[in-house]
């Protein structure tokens, strides 16, 4: 269904067991700037009502996903690290190029939001099914269908907005460039790492 090319090594589950502080720190910052993607889009696209009204509602659930990991985090005498470069996101940016009309940069937005979406869910669905802390496994498969959500609500407005041949084109070759990141990531205690 999510159409991503390289699935995640479930090795990755072991590394994220020996450091639940870690990665709940980086999810809960995932949430953060997914908060803040959805802020931005309202900012610079403000034309586009149903795109407005469905990242205002967006803003609401992530934030709100912030909190809860953040609550995961302090129930567990921890407190909220410091954020860390996401690569993962660094490298996936790089794909689509710089300018174009105000259309092509929107499709692109959505189209990095959609796969950022789209690993994080399968991610989360490893997390759910593989980790021995039950109570963070049914945490994760919980979040796991809101990812699956926002995956698809990002990509149909990606085809709504613009032509829906060209954006399926552009988000078949995303999907490749993207299995080439990962086939580098997926050895550290980061949701996307």
């Amino acid at each position: 269904m999510l159409g991503l090319k390289l699935p995640t090594d479930p090795r990755w589950v072991n590394i994220v067991e020996k450091n639940i502080e870690e990665i709940l720190t980086d999810h809960a910052f995932c949430e953060q700037k997914a908060t803040s993607t959805a802020i931005s889009l309202i900012v610079g696209f403000p034309e586009y009502t149903e795109l407005v009204q469905e990242m205002t509602a967006l803003v609401k659930e992530e934030i709100s996903h912030f909190k809860m990991v953040h609550d995961k985090i302090i129930a567990r005498g921890w407190t909220l690290g410091r954020d860390r470069k996401d690569e993962y996101v660094i490298e996936l940016v790089k794909f689509f190029p710089k300018g174009g009309s105000r259309t092509t940069q929107l499709v692109h937005r959505l189209l990095y939001a959609a796969l950022i979406e789209a690993r994080s869910c399968e991610r989360f669905r490893l997390l759910s099914e593989e980790l021995k802390d039950k109570e963070l496994a049914e945490f994760y498969k919980n979040l796991m269908v809101s990812e699956a959500n926002h995956y698809t609500m990002f990509l149909g407005f990606a085809r709504k907005y613009g032509e829906r041949k060209e954006v399926d084109t552009k988000w078949h070759q995303l999907l490749e460039y993207e299995a080439k990141i990962m086939s580098n990531l997926g050895k550290t205690d980061k949701i996307h790492g």
